[in-house]
């Protein structure tokens, strides 16, 4: 997993970076995006989003990694919803200086099954951020991301920007106890570092998140913390050092309400159920 893990000379030079690095350059040409909208938290990277329906007057909303939820890494098969939070953030600007700080007061769902994700309630509307700091949520995608697209991972953490290319999908990606479903592969160049998790991944077309840096495999051990592992359909788990990998985030949209509720019972529901 891609939370903040003590790396003393990793550590010690990108803490020290103000400016926006960019990654490898993919052949296709890529957008520009910069750090504003990300929100940098005490362990990891977390971005200010909204769904396609959304409307100003409706509460902010914060997404960054199921393993980044302040109780901890979340037992597989355990999925949490509407509980309170008092988490807070460091919301950016385009130079990935902090603007604001951010408070959640409810998780509307976090979980490490299938999915890993955590998506907050903020206390402030958007329409409040945009007025007081110049905040645009960027938009969670009703789509399924497509193979061979650009896409940049801007880390609030590191205020760092990895520019990088979808590779394929993995049906089933295992990491230790959790098991995740439909995951994004990066391409080779795509080195991720620890620090990195619950970064948008933002499609370089539509400006939209397609999913959220999760994962890769630091030491090429099969399916043990921080080594996850692809598993084909005959049930054969492949590691792949220094691969790094993404989940999907449109399932969000496969599961609203027409008041923008979360609601599991939907037919259709990709999220992961109690």
């Amino acid at each position: 997993m891609r939370l903040r893990r003590v790396v003393a000379a990793v550590a010690t030079t990108l803490a020290a970076t103000t400016a926006v690095l960019a990654g490898p350059t993919p052949a296709q040409a890529v957008a520009a995006v910069t750090l504003a909208n990300t929100i940098s938290l005490s362990n990891c990277s977390a971005s200010l989003v909204r769904y396609p329906t959304s409307v100003s007057t409706d509460r902010a909303m914060m997404l960054t990694n199921g393993h980044c939820y302040e109780g901890g890494l979340i037992p597989a098969g355990t999925v949490l919803q509407n509980r309170t939070s008092s988490r807070t953030g460091s919301l950016l600007n385009s130079s990935g200086r902090a603007v604001a700080t951010v408070r959640a007061d409810r998780i509307l769902y976090a979980t490490m099954t299938r999915t890993d994700v955590t998506l907050y309630r903020l206390t402030s509307t958007y329409a409040t951020l945009s007025s007081s700091y110049g905040a645009t949520a960027l938009t969670i995608s009703a789509s399924h991301p497509t193979a061979g697209s650009s896409i940049t991972i801007p880390s609030s953490y590191w205020k760092r920007i990895w520019n990088c290319k979808i590779d394929s999908f993995v049906s089933t990606l295992r990491e230790d106890e959790w098991t995740w479903r439909d995951s994004i592969r990066y391409d080779t160049n795509c080195d991720t570092i620890h620090g990195t998790s619950g970064s948008p991944i933002v499609d370089a077309t539509s400006g939209q998140i397609v999913g959220i840096n999760n994962t890769g495999n630091d030491d090429g051990e099969m399916c043990t913390l921080n080594n996850p592992c692809e598993v084909d359909a005959n049930g054969t788990t492949h590691a792949y050092q220094g691969q790094s990998y993404g989940e999907q985030t449109y399932w969000f949209n496969t599961c609203l309400t027409s008041t923008r509720t979360i609601d599991l019972t939907i037919s259709g529901c990709l999220l992961a159920k109690p």
